[in-house]
């Protein structure tokens, strides 16, 4: 199956957002937990109807999953209570509008652990499981995606025998709403306390190969967007789950598709100047960038000449306005490529408008520590090349008047560096961990 050519740069008429991980979600007013069940009772699928794209709410427990049955008689405890005296229909719009509203809710942790607590996700693998339409599926992984977002309903998720492979099992299809939500789904997963659980269903080969064939076809650029998310969920999470996932995918030649992927964002930047992209390039230098110093792998990208012109073409970049935070990845990029590629020094040394664009990056910079550290280990390379008595005056010249057009910006950043450098570093070295090696050059002998 392959996801639809045409380039959509919009997306469905309801995408709640997923959660962050750092905002509080309990909303200061609650739902009636009544009100939530209804709506969870109303998505009920029939068996009898599922496959024409209709839902219905039936007595019937025989049609309804076992494990899903067994527990509608209970009346207690705010959970199912099936008192309808017949079946009652329900079509795929109401169906849509009830799933949009419970959507919105599982954002709240509150509601969310209602809603595990009243048997939601038997209702939604039931639906998974029987209905084929695609927004009934896109619906239910959007819910489970916000469900996923809190401690207690994630667990609940991995414990829910099957869920996880029907997840899985939905990157197959050719739907592009489906798959961001998918996409968006495992990428919290990889990121929540359960991330070893779900690396596990995503391991094989067969399933890898999907997420990167995905991320290299799609022209929706939402789904570009969620793909290469999930990849980089892949190389931020846990050790174990880094260990788990990236042989295969390596083998698959992530490296290549991802240098293949900035390429073509970079030839769009130039050309077409899209706001949508700029996450999509940011997204692509981020895993770029994790990959750089990643042990056993960092060379195949360190080593990538076509990688190393790419990082210094936006460096260059003149609007840095509009991309500033790709800007200075590019930076950090290029450093650490510096540091296992030293023949790569010797091709921007004399690159003045690399040099200037290394110095505009610092204003895009100011609350990173790291990453001015690494703009001035990458300036710290260039400059020790430069031989006076080896140059023409008009060389000199021109070095020299590249660092006097940025005279001002050059003393804020030394003053910065003496001021916040000593209470920063032992901090920094701390949290940072082994990512830190190309960034953490000690800036003490530039300003003393």
């Amino acid at each position: 199956m392959a996801v639809p050519a045409e380039e959509d740069h919009g997306g469905a008429t309801h995408h709640p957002s997923a959660p962050s991980h750092d905002e509080f979600f309990d909303l200061s007013t609650t739902v009636d937990p009544s009100y939530i069940i209804s709506l969870i009772r109303k998505l009920l699928p029939s068996a009898s109807n599922s496959n024409q794209g209709s839902l219905t709410e039936s007595n019937e427990k025989e049609e309804l999953p076992k494990s899903l049955s067994k527990n509608m008689d209970v009346d207690d405890c705010g959970e199912f209570s099936h008192q309808d005296s017949g079946s009652v229909s329900i079509g795929e719009e109401a169906w849509e509008e009830c799933g949009c509203v419970l959507w919105d809710l599982a954002a709240s942790k509150t509601h969310a652990e209602l809603m595990v607590e009243n048997f939601i996700l038997e209702v939604l693998v039931a639906n998974l499981t029987a209905c084929k339409s695609p927004r009934v599926t896109e619906i239910s992984i959007g819910i489970i995606g916000n469900l996923a977002c809190h401690e207690v309903p994630v667990k609940h998720i991995v414990s829910t025998e099957g869920l996880i492979e029907i997840i899985v099992d939905k990157l197959f299809l050719d739907d592009p709403q489906c798959l961001c939500e998918t996409c968006r789904l495992l990428t919290v997963g990889l990121q929540s306390g359960e991330s070893i659980t779900w690396a596990g269903a995503l391991q094989s080969e067969h399933i890898l190969s999907r997420i990167l064939w995905i991320a290299e076809n799609t022209l929706n650029l939402q789904l570009m967007e969620k793909s290469i998310g999930l990849i980089l969920a892949m190389l931020e999470s846990q050790q174990k789950v880094v260990d788990a996932l990236l042989p295969p995918i390596m083998k698959l030649g992530l490296a290549n598709i991802l240098i293949s992927l900035l390429s073509f964002e970079m030839s769009k930047l130039v050309s077409e100047r899209i706001s949508e992209r700029y996450s999509i390039l940011d997204l692509i230098l981020r895993a770029i960038e994790s990959l750089s110093v990643i042990d056993d792998h960092s060379q195949e990208i360190c080593s990538s000449k076509e990688l190393f012109q790419l990082a210094c073409d936006l460096v260059k970049f003149p609007d840095k306005c509009e991309v500033g935070n790709c800007c200075v990845t590019a930076a950090i990029l290029i450093a650490n490529m510096l540091s296992d590629v030293d023949d790569h020094a010797s091709e921007i040394s004399q690159d003045l408008g690399l040099l200037a664009g290394l110095l505009d990056i610092f204003s895009f910079a100011s609350n990173d520590l790291e990453a001015r550290n690494a703009i001035w280990n990458v300036m710290a390379r260039i400059m020790v090349r430069i031989r006076e008595t080896e140059m023409s005056p008009s060389s000199v010249y021109s070095y020299v008047s590249v660092l006097v057009s940025k005279l001002e910006l050059i003393e804020d950043e030394l003053l910065n560096q003496q001021m916040v450098h000593s209470s920063h570093e032992q901090a920094s070295l701390s949290s940072a961990g082994s990512t830190t090696d190309a960034r953490n050059t000690s800036v003490s002998f530039y300003v003393n």
